[in-house]
């Protein structure tokens, strides 16, 4: 039997997924970000972005980044536990800490590096996790690292939540984590996280959450989801990123200050992992401070948000159970989605599809992210591209 190439089965998956409609086209940006763009080639409405206030080409962000550049050249070159701690690191972590309103911070490369890093530094293969089933990936493979059990519960369901952590009261766990996502990326809708509190609080079980699409979104002046609901040192994780509203890059553990400083002895990605770039850092106490005057792009996110949701669900679009500025057209079939996609494409919209395995089967969506930077006349064009394509393919 002649041998059979031992890659073949990656070209066989890959052809399956153009045939499938789930091939995902990686688009090439040219452009800074902003309310319009520039994709392979053509200036397109940014409706893809998680730039939610603008702050990733906001020019006091800008200079901030040159500047320490300046001063401290481009990278520390070391792990933050070896050589790669300079003294704006711990400033970013102290103004962190003290715009959440918490006892301290530690920043990490990302917000992905960030869950993989607490959930394994806080339980183990003695443990057990209760965890939101449809959280983040991010925290999916951190649960994984840990080797805890891990025990789904229903999507915002604080009491079935009760019934999983009831059923398992007796198996002899050391130690229990519950997990959940804040604003949940694909149908940007809000944890309860009130009632999740209660839940832990009567177990006296550990309570983690990931505020990645709450940052700079919900609470005041964009503080997050925390501060939204009140629970100010009442969480005891409080993860969040970077890279989303403050336009930049990195991850952040927020909340109690043992839980930080165990975080800097045993988390992996902060230990073996090369610390934030300066002008990352740089970057984000700009953005900090411009957060920290105004709650101006925070408000106008909204503004921009509930205006545009409202007029897609006038034109008769299904927008799910989006609470927050994230706003997904359902549309079912991948095939249909991806042909969407290509259509807004050519109208001068940037939307991507989303389908398998981001979110299930059938679920494919155009997810629209809708930033403080879009003016009123750029949502008008972008309402009528999604009018014109959605009558041109029987979704409307």
């Amino acid at each position: 039997m002649a041998k059979e190439n031992k890659l073949q089965w990656i070209d066989e998956e890959i052809k399956n997924l153009h045939e499938t409609g789930l091939y995902n086209q990686i688009r090439i940006l040219s452009s800074p970000q902003g309310a319009w763009l520039i994709v392979d080639g053509k200036k397109v409405l940014n409706f893809c972005s998680n730039n939610y206030l603008g702050l990733a080409n906001h020019p006091r962000v800008v200079q901030s980044a040159k500047e320490a550049i300046d001063r401290y050249g481009v990278g520390p070159a070391a792990v933050r536990s070896i050589a790669g701690t300079m003294d704006i690191h711990v400033e970013l972590e102290r103004r962190l800490a003290e715009f959440k309103g918490v006892e301290d911070a530690i920043t990490f490369q990302s917000g992905f590096s960030a869950n993989l890093g607490t959930i394994p530094a806080l339980v183990g293969k003695e443990d057990v996790i209760f965890s939101d089933e449809l959280n983040h990936a991010s925290i999916i493979d951190g649960c994984r690292l840990s080797r805890a059990k891990i025990i789904r519960f229903a999507h915002c369901d604080a009491e079935d939540l009760g019934r999983q952590i009831d059923a398992h009261k007796d198996d002899g766990y050391r130690r229990a984590l519950i997990v959940s996502d804040g604003v949940f990326s694909m149908d940007g809708d809000i944890a309860p996280l009130d009632k999740l509190y209660e839940v832990a609080k009567k177990n006296n079980y550990m309570l983690m959450i990931d505020d990645a699409h709450g940052e700079g979104v919900l609470g005041r002046g964009g503080r997050g989801i925390v501060d939204q609901y009140g629970l100010h040192g009442k969480v005891d994780i409080e993860l969040g990123t970077l890279s989303k509203a403050f336009g930049v890059v990195g991850g952040m553990v927020t909340g109690r200050k043992s839980i930080t400083e165990w975080l800097r002895q045993r988390g992996r990605p902060f230990l073996f992992s090369s610390a934030m770039t300066v002008p990352d850092v740089a970057a984000c106490l700009a953005g900090i401070d411009i957060l920290s005057e105004s709650t101006e792009l925070v408000d106008q996110l909204w503004e921009n948000a509930n205006y545009f949701k409202a007029e897609m669900r006038e034109l008769g679009f299904d927008t799910g159970q989006s609470k927050t500025p994230i706003t997904p057209v359902m549309l079912g079939d991948a095939s249909l989605a991806q042909k969407f996609s290509r259509r807004l494409y050519e109208e001068g919209v940037f939307g991507m599809s989303i389908g398998y395995p981001t979110v299930p089967r059938g679920k494919a969506r155009i997810r629209v992210m809708i930033s403080a930077t879009h003016s009123r006349d750029d949502l008008d064009y972008g309402l009528q591209a999604f009018k014109k394509v959605g009558k041109e393919l029987g979704v409307l």
